[in-house]
């Protein structure tokens, strides 16, 4: 915890402030404490969210969800004034880290303490659930760890933030790609299921210390879910078919919160497992100190702000301590934050891409669709893309380019990229020509699936030219959180006949690695005996899509 700033109030509502416990894109959160002595974690929410009336009309709607939220492992709800000019929410405060702090200071979970974390929160998940909600945002940082067992916070919040168009278009990145479940990447509905599989993912960090799908970017964790096995090998062998029935793709196969509590302890019963002593020594012994400190905690206020250090707070009505609130709504909202609120996966950039080489080859979207609508997941990711995961193609505008979608087990970026096939040439009957012929000439346009059976739309626009001369250029651009990645390449003339050609897009540089493909060499194109053109993408990479595209504009 840190000392208060000169900047910071020294109360909220009814709340005197003792310290800062973090930031994060939500606001500020603060330790505090009640007039009958009771310690809480109050969440301030930014300013720029304050002034958002989208943002607060959503907020509202998840307050009043919050308050039916309860339950033993869940951080009990205390306060909340949605209508203050700075709104703010109050929660028991848990002296505990988060499960990705200690794990990243002690060590993974002995099977024992895994069990007993993933009973715990199955049970949670079974209150909220039998509520009508879903969580969303499972993951490391927002599962407290106390003497008295696991805690799940942060119910709402993403909520709140999913629909607010400011935050996207500033470039704010909330969830956490490497814990959402293939629905959530892909844009389809997301039910209790979907909490499920974040769970399974956390039990494979409790007991391994890494996430079942790692990659070095956000793109490419998202990819994994929608389209990889999760890596569980280094999973205790008791755990492993738990955590991968957690974790299976179909949402409808993935066990119930109360089987899953059912399958960790024995008679579903997690405190059973907490009682007999859950945690390593090391922790239990810092759990410890942390809840006698607590006691004679009092507010250590910054002599003053820091050099350089921005005036005002995080929504606060100016600098100096001063306080507000003054007149609380007594409600209830989400569970407190942990202390560190550590990443779990890298973010998104919020910088615009550079502008795409001219003249390059074969850039189309590699991370399945371009154009993704990644959804946003709970208090840490609002994405969109309702393509790019799913192995689509689809661009911004609605149009996708499969050629260079994702839907192999082939991983984009962190991995190699894979050699494209060997380019079948036009049947050896026919003779070559050494230009592409008249009626290959036009946009062209249509539905294509991949290997992998995920569905995509092409659209390609070609016009005569020689072998060895660029012929084409699809359409490809995603539009990934407020940012356009421009995939879009040249496509050259390898080979032709009279009723086949093989266009070539490998080669050139990539502008966005990771969010497009290197290309194929092998890249078909044959005439329909109704004047349409069958496509069939040779790019692995891309899950070798393939469909018949039709002439446009006549």
């Amino acid at each position: 915890m840190q000392p208060l700033q000169a900047n910071d109030p020294s109360s909220i509502g009814p709340y005197r402030l003792l310290g800062r416990l973090g930031a994060g894109g939500m606001g500020r959160v603060y330790l505090g404490r009640s007039p009958g002595g009771r310690t809480v974690a109050v969440k301030v929410v930014r300013s720029e969210l304050a002034d958002d009336l989208e943002f607060r009309t959503r907020f509202q709607r998840e307050v009043d969800a919050a308050r039916r939220v309860g339950g033993v492992w869940s951080a009990p709800v205390l306060d909340a004034d949605t209508d203050s000019p700075v709104p703010w929410v109050a929660t028991r405060y848990v002296a505990g880290p988060a499960l990705s702090e200690a794990v990243a200071t002690f060590g993974p979970l002995s099977p024992r303490g895994v069990r007993a974390l993933g009973a715990g929160l199955a049970e949670a998940l079974e209150a909220v659930h039998g509520r009508g909600l879903v969580h969303r945002d499972i993951k490391p940082s927002n599962v407290l760890l106390s003497l008295d067992g696991p805690v799940l916070i942060d119910f709402g919040i993403a909520r709140a933030m999913d629909a607010t168009a400011a935050l996207t278009s500033k470039g704010v990145v909330v969830g956490s790609p490497g814990y959402m479940a293939p629905e959530q990447v892909t844009g389809r509905p997301t039910g209790p299921a979907a909490d499920i599989f974040a769970l399974g993912a956390v039990l494979a960090f409790a007991a391994t210390g890494s996430g079942p799908f790692t990659g070095d970017s956000a793109a490419v964790l998202l990819y994994k879910v929608a389209h990889e096995e999760p890596e569980l090998d280094r999973v205790p062998e008791e755990l492993r078919r738990i955590a991968e029935s957690c974790l299976a793709k179909d949402p409808a196969v993935r066990p119930t919160p109360r089987r899953l509590a059912e399958l960790l302890a024995p008679g579903g019963d997690a405190a059973s497992l907490v009682r007999a002593g859950w945690l390593a020594a090391p922790l239990t012994e810092r759990l410890g100190r942390q809840a006698v400190e607590l006691l004679d905690l009092e507010p250590t206020p910054h002599p003053g702000p820091a050099a350089g250090s921005p005036e005002g707070t995080a929504g606060g009505p100016g600098g100096g301590h001063g306080s507000y609130g003054a007149h609380p709504s007594y409600g209830s909202f989400g569970p407190p934050p942990s202390l560190t609120e550590p990443q779990d996966a890298p973010p998104f950039a919020a910088t615009p891409p550079p502008a795409p080489a001219p003249g390059r080859r074969g850039r189309v979207a590699a991370l399945a669709a371009t154009g993704i609508v990644l959804l946003a997941a709970a208090v840490t990711l609002a994405l969109v893309l309702p393509g790019l995961l799913d192995g689509s193609n689809q661009a911004k505008g609605g149009e996708r380019t499969p050629s260079r979608s994702a839907g192999s087990g082939t991983t984009p970026a962190s991995s190699a990229a894979s050699s494209p096939p060997a380019p079948s040439s036009p049947a050896a009957s026919e003779p070559r020509l050494d230009a592409l012929p008249k009626a290959f000439a036009g946009t062209w346009k249509g539905d294509t699936v991949t290997a992998h059976g995920v569905p995509g739309t092409m659209e390609i626009t070609l016009r005569e030219g020689t072998v060895g001369a660029v012929v084409g250029r699809d359409k490809s651009v995603l539009d990934l959180l407020g940012q356009s990645y421009d995939c879009s390449g040249d496509w050259k003339l390898a080979e032709a006949t009279a009723k086949s050609v093989v266009l070539d897009t490998s080669g050139g540089t990539n502008p966005h690695p990771g969010v497009c493909s290197d290309g194929s060499a092998d890249e078909r194109f044959t005439l329909n005996a109704d004047g349409s053109l069958h496509y069939r993408s040779g790019d692995s990479l891309a899950g070798r899509p393939e469909g018949d595209l039709r002439r446009q504009g006549g």
